[in-house]
């Protein structure tokens, strides 16, 4: 295979794609770089977008950069490349997260060239889904996704989902009684109207679907605690489906690993139809998270809690232009 140059526009499509992933918060806490001697396109954590109350270890932050390496991966798979990956090349280096040469010879790889069209339309959803069961071997598909990456994806019983949203109302208690959480998410969370004029991050208020009445699914509020106007309230899915995703270690390479697969999944889900939301709020609290695992598997560390089903598409949220995010050297 052959390494040769791309140039800036093809770079810059791929980085707009990398950059269409999820994050914390949305945060969006990444940067790229290209040599375009060499043909390496480098992946660094933006620091300054951190959460260092929410996010203290950095968990979230590799979640989330490992998602935009995916999409990284599956666009230049579309575009007919060959990309050769390497995590954390640098020790002296740690906010140099990866390093992906893009070779322009030799078969790219088939199965994620498939996945490109479901990247600009993964949205996360925070509406009501239908009380609709997944099918088994959609179901498979989605477990499939999370191995290809090296991770495992657990469904739970119903028992455990109850549990999980027990969980999930007792971090949220905790956030209420934390000030310095609630000024971060408070930073990073829109609820005016006129907050999301021109904003390229965060997440806008209408992105945060309607409060619950019943609180049947485990669903962060982000307005929780603050006037919202107009926002109002709707029943939710009453036997929500939620997907425990897990590592067997939990560092910085496995975090990593759990981004990708977080990413693996939710376009395979997108391509089959179906619409997911993401809750860590009970993993962000040590003595919580432990009790996220399911009991009836051999996961070790949870990553991700996936609520997933049918429902309506989210609305879109901002993204930081492209110009922002990478220098070409």
């Amino acid at each position: 295979m052959t390494a040769e140059p791309l140039d800036t526009r093809t770079v810059s499509a791929l980085v707009a794609d990398a950059c269409a992933a999820p994050s914390l918060h949305n945060a969006q806490p990444w940067s790229f770089r290209y040599l375009r001697d060499s043909s390496v396109l480098r992946l660094y954590a933006d620091l300054r977008r951190a959460l260092p109350r929410t996010d203290p270890v950095q968990r979230g932050l590799h979640i989330g950069c490992g998602a935009a390496l995916f999409n990284l991966r599956v666009a230049a798979a579309a575009a007919g490349l060959c990309p050769l990956l390497r995590l954390l090349p640098d020790p002296a280096c740690p906010e140099l997260l990866a390093e992906i040469q893009l070779f322009s010879t030799g078969p790219p790889d088939a199965e994620l060239a498939r996945l490109a069209p479901a990247i600009r339309r993964r949205h996360s959803s925070r509406l009501p889904f239908r009380d609709e069961a997944i099918p088994g071997e959609v179901r498979d598909g989605l477990l499939a996704a999370a191995a290809a990456e090296g991770a495992q994806l657990v469904f739970p019983g119903a028992w455990h989902v109850k549990s999980l949203l027990a969980l999930v109302w007792d971090a949220e208690g905790r956030e209420a009684a934390d000030a310095d959480m609630r000024r971060e998410t408070a930073r990073w969370t829109r609820t005016e109207p006129g907050e999301t004029v021109g904003a390229p991050d965060g997440i806008p208020g209408g992105a945060f679907g309607p409060r619950q009445r019943g609180s049947s699914v485990p669903l962060r509020d982000f307005a929780a605690g603050r006037p919202m106007p107009g926002r109002g309230w709707a029943p939710f899915e009453e036997n929500p489906a939620v997907a425990l995703l897990g590592t067997a270690r939990d560092d910085p390479p496995a975090w990593l690993c759990a981004g990708q697969a977080l990413e693996r999944v939710l376009l395979r889900a997108t391509m089959d139809g179906l619409v997911a939301s993401l809750t860590s709020q009970p993993l962000e609290w040590p003595e919580v998270r432990w009790m996220v695992r399911d009991p009836l598997s051999a996961m070790a560390h949870v990553q991700m809690v996936i609520r997933i089903g049918y429902g309506p598409e989210g609305p879109a949220s901002p993204r930081r232009p492209v110009t922002d995010l990478l220098d070409v050297i």
